[in-house]
């Protein structure tokens, strides 16, 4: 598995950003309708920011999903960590 953090670059301004939004939005929808992200949402401390949880079955894989995104590759930073979940509980 492995945990995205995206973070939408600061210097694009909110006409381009609102422009580009719907797309990532879409991009973030089909790859969760596919069952490769199951995990997605917005941090609460940080505007234009957030998490993803992706399974896939390699890092080259993720990276091919990622240049779909519409901010890919220069309007946003994407920090990508592999890991293996070991516990998993219950929420919602």
């Amino acid at each position: 598995m492995y945990l995205i953090n995206i973070s939408v670059n600061d210097d694009i301004d909110p006409e381009q950003h609102e422009a580009l939004f719907s797309r990532h939005a879409s991009w973030f929808q089909h790859y969760f309708n596919t069952g490769q992200f199951v995990l997605i949402g917005p941090y609460t401390d940080r505007e234009r920011a957030g998490v993803v949880i992706a399974q896939v079955e390699s890092r080259e894989e993720l990276e091919a999903i990622l240049r779909e995104d519409a901010y890919y590759p220069s309007l946003a930073q994407y920090e990508i960590r592999e890991f293996i979940p070991k516990m998993v509980g219950n929420w919602q």
